[in-house]
């Protein structure tokens, strides 16, 4: 088996993975902060780390695999002042907070199980690990690197920068930095505009807070991710992934903190992936381009031409490599749609195929190729993880098995061995590793709903006409299949699937 390269963004090359401790992988990625639905764009890298998930899995790893939930309404640095988002959208929806944050937790939680993806092993919450925010800003402060003001702390990057590489990361030079952020609202305690808050002060209107050896507040965005993997995964670990717009502040923030704290360099190898596009434009909420992922699966948004089913995704999203722009158009989904559709009736074509040679003889470079078709696939995920060529060699290897259905190529033209290893390969790459399951077609549940309608239509009329013969066929023949019709109060009809 040839060695798995990771592109380390650490180092900006490809590297060959080697776990800290032999047959183990700890592995953290950075979940969602649950104020709000999750969007198109979020969908990206927990797709994208599911199949580094399984396909560690795969090789032999055991793989810890840490997901973090952000629920303390943290605010960020860039703002104009500490914004409590959880305490915001809890207001506008007259929730409490706790109560939105479950609330979207668990639209999150079903969203990633229509997408097929794998629990993670572990799924803290950064209000369940205030405790150790706490004691690790206390480290930081007693090492010389944080200091407080008015009941708030933060971390001193100017005197990190002094004695560490701070940048290490994003590539980001501080004194640029220093020359071009400009001055913020509410942020006039820090040393330095660099500064970036371990914890807040919560200030009389902020209605998630914490007692804390500086007074009530809150822990600020970054401290909490560098606590909860510490706890899990130790203060080293194997490897840390998120988007590419987490790099800079939130991951060099965590790479600075942690290192004092601790010592180490949290994470070995860093992964990140790119963005989904609209138009050449991160989608983000910033931009008011986002697509919620409820009007992905209904259509229900002025820039989606139909519904688009989970799976559908999912392949959208595996058909380019994780570290390549993704830019999102109907055109392109639609493609997706029909692909999928397409490696699907493959993979249940050959499954039903039996191998039978009848002392034929082989097609050398038939089997051959085929062979070099299937045996590419891991080599191309040890190569970073490259979805794309794996589908892209699924796609040729389609043609020669609707051949194979349909008599054009005879079964006898391939060896056993190599049907065989077909066979295996697209249960292990298209269902296992890239996770692809099958699914009613986006569309199909609506078919369903018309023509129980025009039943129920036509179940009113009989009775209306006194047909009560025809009333009670259209009934009990719907609940004989499992449809139960209920008449409602208002005079409606309503039905369930039992």
């Amino acid at each position: 088996m040839s060695e798995l390269k990771i592109y380390n963004s650490l180092h900006r090359q490809k590297e060959v993975f080697t776990p800290l401790h032999p047959g183990h992988v700890g592995m953290y990625v950075c979940g969602p902060t649950v104020s709000g639905e999750s969007h198109l764009g979020h969908a990206r890298p927990y797709i994208t780390f599911d199949v580094v998930f399984r396909y560690l899995k795969h090789l032999g790893y055991k793989v810890r695999y840490v997901r973090n939930i952000t629920d303390a309404g943290h605010f960020e640095e860039e703002g104009r002042a500490a914004e409590d988002k959880i305490s915001k959208f809890a207001v506008l929806e007259k929730l409490e907070p706790m109560e939105l944050v479950q609330k979207y937790t668990n639209l999150y939680h079903w969203a990633m199980a229509q997408f097929g993806c794998l629990e993670p092993s572990i799924e803290p919450t950064a209000t369940g690990h205030i405790i150790e925010q706490i004691e690790m800003i206390k480290t930081i402060i007693d090492k010389g690197y944080a200091y407080e003001v008015d009941g708030s702390v933060y971390f001193d990057v100017k005197k990190y920068a002094a004695n560490y590489d701070y940048g290490i990361l994003s590539g980001r030079i501080l004194e640029d930095m220093l020359e071009t952020t400009r001055e913020l609202e509410g942020q006039d305690d820090k040393h330095n505009k660099a500064d970036f808050a371990l914890w807040k002060k919560a200030p009389p209107e902020h209605i998630m807070r914490w007692p804390s050896p500086w007074g009530e507040g809150f822990p600020g965005w970054h401290i909490e991710c560098s606590a909860m993997s510490a706890k899990y995964l130790g203060t080293q670990f194997d490897i840390h992934g998120g988007g590419m717009d987490l790099q800079f502040p939130h991951h060099e923030c965590e790479i600075a903190q942690s290192e004092i704290a601790h010592g180490d360099m949290m994470a070995r190898y860093w992964m990140h992936n790119n963005m989904i596009t609209i138009n050449g434009r991160k989608m983000g909420k910033s931009y008011n381009n986002t697509i919620k992922l409820t009007e992905m699966f209904t259509g229900e948004n002025p820039q989606l031409d139909k519904p688009y089913s989970p799976m559908t995704i999912r392949f959208f999203v595996l058909q380019t490599h994780y570290r390549g722009t993704l830019d999102f158009s109907n055109e392109a989904l639609q493609a997706a749609e029909k692909g999928l559709q397409r490696l699907w009736a493959a993979y249940e074509t050959l499954q039903k195929l039996t191998y039978a040679a009848n002392g034929q003889t082989i097609n050398e470079e038939l089997d051959k190729q085929v062979r070099q078709w299937c045996l590419e696939c891991p080599e191309f995920l040890n190569d970073d993880f490259n979805t794309a060529k794996v589908m892209a060699n699924l796609f040729e290897l389609t043609p020669v098995i609707n051949s194979l259905k349909g008599g054009q190529i005879k079964m006898h033209e391939l060896s056993e061995d190599t049907f065989l290893l077909l066979q295996q390969t697209w249960k292990t790459y298209l269902v296992d590793i890239l996770g692809v399951q099958q699914e009613t077609l986006v569309g199909e549940e609506n078919k369903l709903d018309g023509v129980l309608q025009m039943l129920i239509e036509m179940r009113k009329e009989a009775k209306s006409r006194k047909d009560y013969a025809t009333s009670d066929k259209i009934r009990n023949e719907l609940l004989s299949i499992g449809i139960q019709l209920k008449d409602e109060k208002d005079g409606t009809i309503s039905y369930s699937l039992q």
